[in-house]
């Protein structure tokens, strides 16, 4: 078999399966997708054949492309549903190895199925806004951003009709203008970064009941934002005149803290592949092997200038999205809290370093045992107390980081933090994640400052049921490398 058209791939990789289903499809029925077309109805195999075979054409053959689309068109049984799953497929499993050509076809195509509302069409949107890599300012990155942006903006009505999709492109291009709004660049970076305001800006004023579904963390993103003078403007209606965004239910900030941001966010920001990467690392890497996977993971994807703003989206996804089971938790494979500590001390930037700290700890800011999920909070206490014996700077630093959270992240909202920080340490005690908070009040290695600061959060809540002075047994200490 000779070499792709579709794919990027080198003398000494495996065929890829996709693009060899696609290709074997096309080379069978190239013959059938010349105009004129068969008026015969196909079999049902026949038809899955000749939707491969539209595809591969329709990504390989730009200049006939729109002929393969008409015929499409003239075929479809089923509102487009397999033509779109084999998109989806190619776009999850193959979209960094697409040829340019092909990559700008998938777009394209995108584009056309959006405009004749084709039956998954919003998976196959959300799934090319998960392969918008963060940290990544090359000209590819930025043209897949501006595409995408392009395709929502001109299909506003459609967008109005796709909950999923409007949330998840709001949340995923937040996260990215705070990274593109600090740089300094060309003229196309400067058009994106004005597109990405006025989309994002559009779907907070006029879908702001959607947006609610975000949660919490939709206030997380804008709080990076707050230096951008065109945000302005809605953050002092988010703070003081609620009823600017059209929504009776909505009154408050603080109903947005206490809702539990969905755990499918935070996949947004981490690429599938590096999704199952980590999975991998958490799943199946044993402790005493965790160091290379982990030389690997960096070198794969934060050694290149900017990647570390994905540590960020990392720490999150961890906490709020890769949930062990107990068989994993009770084994030998590398615990969360150690990956976490390792991705803290790959922060250079102190910027990156607290934002990354922020998105460890916010869930704790307004915990509710009702709606939130302890796997959330675990790996930030674990990371404390585990630390203390060999790392206790990062012990200190986590602590003062959540004590001046407490204090500042929102003054006027304190006691609501507070009450959030509080239930995260309770609970954590009561269900036996650590035994006792004796290690945090009692270590000599941690300041007296700190200490006290501590004891006296705890003395404000219904801690008192824990007896926070018994001697316990703390879970074992083993260090996460660097």
């Amino acid at each position: 078999m000779g070499s792709s058209e579709l794919l990027r791939i080198a003398s000494h990789e495996a065929q890829n399966p996709i693009d060899s289903s696609l290709r074997e499809a096309f080379s069978s029925l190239h013959g059938r997708l010349r105009p004129p077309f068969s008026l015969s109805i196909p079999s049902p195999s026949e038809y899955s054949q000749l939707n491969l075979a539209l595809a591969y054409a329709i990504l390989t053959q730009p200049l006939s492309a729109k002929t393969h689309l008409t015929h499409l068109h003239g075929i479809v049984t089923d509102g487009y549903d397999l033509f779109t799953k084999t998109l989806i497929s190619l776009s999850h499993h193959c979209y960094p190895k697409l040829l340019e050509s092909p990559r700008t076809q998938l777009l394209w195509v995108s584009s056309q199925l959006v405009e004749v509302a084709a039956v998954g069409v919003e998976s196959l949107i959300v799934s090319l806004l998960r392969q918008i890599k963060g940290g990544d300012f090359s000209d590819a990155s930025l043209w897949l951003c501006t595409e995408l942006l392009v395709i929502l903006s001109q299909n506003w009505d459609w967008l109005l009709e796709e909950p999923l999709v409007i949330t998840s492109s709001l949340f995923v291009f937040l996260r990215l203008l705070s990274d593109h709004y600090r740089l300094v660049g060309s003229m196309v970076l400067d058009k994106l970064k004005k597109m990405e305001i006025e989309f994002c800006i559009r779907v907070l004023r006029e879908c702001f009941h959607l947006c609610l579904g975000i949660g919490r963390d939709l206030i997380r993103l804008l709080q990076d934002l707050l230096h951008a003078p065109e945000f302005s403007d809605l953050w002092r209606d988010l703070l003081l005149n609620a009823g600017k965004f059209r929504d009776s239910e909505f009154r408050d900030i603080s109903q947005l803290y206490c809702r539990r941001t969905p755990s499918h966010f935070f996949k947004l920001r981490i690429s599938p592949e590096m999704e199952t990467q980590l999975r991998f690392l958490l799943t199946r890497v044993k402790w005493g092997s965790q160091k290379r996977y982990q030389a690997w993971f960096f070198m794969k994807h934060l050694g290149s200038p900017g990647a570390e703003t994905l540590i960020i989206d990392i720490v999150r996804f961890i906490c709020c999205s890769l949930h062990p089971s107990n068989e994993i938790i009770r084994s030998n494979v590398i615990s969360r809290w150690a990956v976490i500590g390792w991705l803290l001390n790959c922060c250079s930037k102190n910027y990156f370093s607290a934002n990354v700290k922020l998105a460890l700890f916010y869930d704790w800011l307004f915990f509710d045992e009702k709606i939130d999920s302890i796997m959330n909070i675990e790996p930030a206490m674990l990371l404390m107390m585990n630390s203390i014996n060999q790392y206790v700077d990062i012990t200190h630093t986590l602590l003062e980081f959540l004590l001046l959270l407490v204090d500042n992240y929102d003054v006027q909202r304190r006691e609501m933090i507070v009450n959030g920080v509080c239930k995260s340490f309770s609970l954590l005690v009561r269900k036996g994640v650590v035994h006792s908070m004796e290690s945090l009040t009692s270590c000599s290695m941690i300041s007296p400052a700190l200490r006290n600061k501590l004891a006296a959060l705890m003395s404000s809540s219904d801690l008192g049921a824990v007896d926070v002075k018994v001697a316990a047994t703390m879970v074992s200490h083993v260090g996460f490398g660097k």
